[in-house]
């Protein structure tokens, strides 16, 4: 073979990469927005759910702490006859302050869930910048390819599978059941 012929086998391999690269160019540019968007989407559903959620724990806090402090009084109240209704008030008492802590770390989780949400903006920035180096190599790509031979096709013949063609080859299920017990399973 001369090295001219090398030199032309090798451009038009050369060729064809680049006609399968430019023709998956517009595919990779909608798959990368799309999983930026539903990235952007799912970020702003869980920071919107988790807004709320902490709002509901804010209240649930203020209100645990309110209930605490008031049943507190209560039970050292002098107006309260008896030591049972007293330990049941401490009880109250402490129940509430347990809820007002719940409702605290949860809000304090909320935050962290809220703050682990930056992964979308950091992904959207690098999908932003594949998707603009796509859009910039693309046209580029394309003159160049004009400026290629056109690519030769591919023998599809060769590259196929071909299954069992008659019936009379096909394994029968007790053929397969024979195969796998000889092996084991």
């Amino acid at each position: 073979m001369s090295d001219a012929s090398i030199q032309a086998m090798i451009r038009a391999d050369a060729a064809q990469i680049l006609h399968s690269v430019v023709d998956e160019l517009p595919d990779a540019r909608e798959r990368l927005a799309y999983v930026r968007s539903m990235t952007e989407q799912a970020a702003t559903k869980v920071l919107n759910l988790v807004e709320a959620a902490q709002a509901d724990a804010e209240a649930v806090r203020k209100k645990g702490r309110e209930l605490s402090d008031a049943l507190n009084r209560l039970a050292l109240s002098t107006n309260i006859s008896t030591d049972r209704a007293r330990a049941l008030m401490k009880l109250c008492a402490a129940y509430a302050a347990d809820a007002a802590s719940f409702a605290s770390r949860e809000k304090s989780l909320h935050t962290e869930i809220m703050m682990s949400q930056d992964f979308q903006d950091l992904s959207g920035q690098v999908i932003n910048k594949v998707s603009r180096m796509l859009e910039r190599a693309e046209p580029a790509l394309n003159d160049l390819i004009e400026s290629l031979p056109a690519p030769v096709p591919a023998d599809n013949a060769s590259t196929e599978l071909h299954g069992v063609q008659t019936p009379d080859k096909a394994l029968k299920q007790d053929d397969v059941d024979d195969l796998l017990a000889s092996l084991g399973f």
